[in-house]
């Protein structure tokens, strides 16, 4: 920082109560009264009358000469007493060192005083400005300092130019390519060190702006962008790093804290300071990160803001959605009313993800690729924070259900973060009703969870019976048709393997390899059938829903017309026609399906399946 010293006597100023006066032998003859303060000066003999205009044409419309005391008001001096008395000790010669913080405030008073050059030559003014000029705007933290200044002094600065003065210098030395920065600057972000990193990073200038007050500091930044020589991302972090000085951290807020209890002209100050930021932000996507529009969200309601920029806000949020990070949404609420006393926000949470689906479903008529990336990626993130707000015993299942249901089917391949989600709200929410039970496992698709997943749940005994059931269903199936698949490989490569076939050796390979297989789909499928008594004997409920399922089957059988053999596609086709009845229930279609699935399992072991073709057919074709 830069200093100018001016005069060469001691200080001779001393206060007495409320009056400021001056060591000298030659009694005052003018009081100078500036708020509360009077000072006690002299006119003629050390010359106060002959630098000041405007003291001169005050005492000439008065008629007071040397002799009499006169009393003047200048309430209206811009800085107060304090930069009165810079000017009285210019004009006595006393010492006075000036730097980027009385600069402006003495060089806005001596023009109000008139200490120009039309007065005296060499007077004050022309001193202040030169060094104003010359030293102050050469500086970068000098410009700053002297901008911050001016904020008690917004007209006169104004009207002297000060102001414009200022910001051009800063702009100008922010627009300077970052290898080109020899000043110093403040730059203290975590991790970052100077003599690690030689050159100069390009947002080096974003935290000394922030010291200055959001009206300059819009300014500042509304100049920046019109130059159009910086990225908005640059913008974009000037706006989070001046948030982060000003604004409070929403996550360090005490949950009992609100906006009541603080200070209203503080609170005001963040408002404006908020409204500002909000306004300034670039519309082009990604000039900011979706953690800091979430943040901002979020104050806007703890600040008490229109609910207009909130909208904006989340509207602004959802856009970047997808690039969210699980700890961008673990805002805490700081709601009152007693249904909302969950730790975490989950209403903002639910309004941005709305907004989001709106617009993914408005552009996503086309199918492209990046918006199912998109989706799924947003899908993945909602799900982790369903498992984090499981864990707050006072998030109701309503809020819960409400986020798990909001995603459509596409954005969730699989269901396995959803089943630990679930898991965990029933793990600490044990005194759910059975419906709610019910109703937070139906949104679960059990034919895409992984095999482990599915593995747990059967055994978790949090489940509904309902859920379990199907759960074994659809790994029974799976399994199946896994077989399946390894025993048709297996086959075929055998096959190949085999030399031509004689009329002696060709039934017995058949019969021998048919017999093999239907002895291991016996052994399977007595250990599921082991695995679901054994699951029966310790679930009661399991029991009785199959005794119904029966009873229900048994009054389904209505006699008909039929020769003693039924042909084997008429069978088929009333089973198809009983899975595709809406009268039957889930647990009677999936009887059906499990007896279709083992029947067609046989027909595979026995060559019966297909176009009906024996494994010894098929190879006298192959070896012709």
């Amino acid at each position: 920082m830069k200093f100018m010293k001016l005069g060469t006597r001691p200080d001779a100023f001393y206060t007495e109560e409320s009056t400021r006066k001056i060591t000298s032998d030659i009694p005052s003859n003018l009081t100078v009264l500036i708020d509360d303060i009077s000072y006690h000066v002299h006119t003629l003999q050390f010359v106060l009358l002959p630098k000041c205009g405007l003291i001169q044409r005050l005492c000439s419309s008065h008629g007071i000469d040397s002799d009499n005391v006169m009393v003047l008001e200048l309430h209206e001096i811009p800085g107060g007493g304090d930069a009165f008395e810079l000017c009285a000790k210019f004009c006595y010669g006393i010492t006075t060192n000036f730097s980027a913080h009385n600069i402006v405030s003495a060089l806005c008073a001596a023009h109000f005083l008139q200490m120009t050059e039309s007065v005296e030559k060499g007077n004050f003014a022309l001193k202040l400005e030169i060094f104003f000029s010359t030293c102050i705007l050469e500086g970068w933290k000098d410009s700053i300092v002297a901008l911050q200044t001016t904020g008690r002094l917004s007209e006169w600065s104004e009207n002297l130019g000060i102001i414009r003065r200022c910001i051009d210098s800063i702009v100008d030395k922010i627009l300077t390519p970052p290898s080109k920065v020899t000043w110093p600057y403040t730059y203290t972000r975590p991790g970052y060190s100077g003599k690690r990193h030689q050159s100069v990073p390009k947002d080096w200038w974003t935290e000394d702006i922030s010291e200055v007050d959001i009206d300059l500091f819009r300014c500042i930044i509304t100049t920046v962008r019109s130059a159009n020589m910086l990225p908005l991302q640059l913008i974009g972090e000037a706006l989070h790093v001046y948030a982060c000085c000003w604004l409070p951290d929403i996550k360090k807020i005490s949950p009992t804290e609100t906006s009541d209890s603080r200070n209203e002209e503080s609170l005001d100050r963040k408002r404006r300071i908020l409204v500002s930021i909000a306004s300034m932000i670039p519309e082009q996507r990604g000039s900011v990160s979706v953690g800091f529009l979430l943040r901002l969200s979020s104050m806007v309601k703890f600040l008490g803001v229109s609910p207009v920029i909130k909208a904006e806000l989340i509207k602004r949020s959802s856009l970047q959605l997808e690039d969210a990070a699980l700890n961008d949404l673990l805002l805490p609420s700081h709601s009152s009313t007693e249904e909302d006393r969950h730790f975490y926000d989950i209403n903002l949470v639910g309004a941005v993800l709305e907004s989001y689906l709106r617009e993914w479903k408005r552009q996503s008529t086309g199918g492209s690729k990046r918006h199912q990336r998109s989706i799924v990626k947003v899908g993945t993130l909602i799900d982790l924070y369903l498992q984090v707000i499981a864990r707050d015993v006072n998030t109701p299942v309503q809020k819960f259900l409400w986020l798990a249901e909001a995603i459509p089917e596409i954005a969730r391949p699989n269901h396995d973060d959803l089943y630990k989600a679930i898991n965990i709200y029933l793990e600490e929410h044990p005194d759910l009703s059975k419906q709610e039970k019910k109703r937070l496992c139906r949104i679960l698709d059990c034919q895409r969870l992984s095999p482990e997943i599915c593995t747990h749940a059967v055994r978790n005994e949090r489940l509904p019976l309902r859920t379990v059931v199907q759960l074994l269903f659809f790994e029974q199936e799976r399994a199946g048709i896994a077989t399946s698949s390894d025993n048709i490989k297996k086959q075929e490569e055998a096959e190949e393997e085999l030399p031509p076939p004689t009329a002696a050796t060709q039934q017995a390979p058949a019969s021998a390899s048919a017999a093999h297989e239907l002895s291991k789909l016996k052994l399977g499928l007595g250990k599921k059938i082991s695995e679901v008594e054994s699951t029966r004997s310790s679930t009661p409920g399991i029991r009785k829903a199959e005794e119904k399922l029966l009873e229900y089957s048994a009054a389904e059988k209505v006699p008909t017309r039929r020769s003693k053999t039924p042909s084997i596609g008429n069978e088929r086709e009333h089973q198809k026609l009983r899975t595709q009845d809406q009268r039957v229930p889930v647990e009677a279609k999936q009887k059906l399906v499990i007896e279709q699935v083992q029947e067609r399992r046989v027909e595979i072991r026995h060559g019966t399946h297909g176009n009906g073709f024996e494994p010894k057919k098929t190879m006298h074709r192959r070896q012709r």
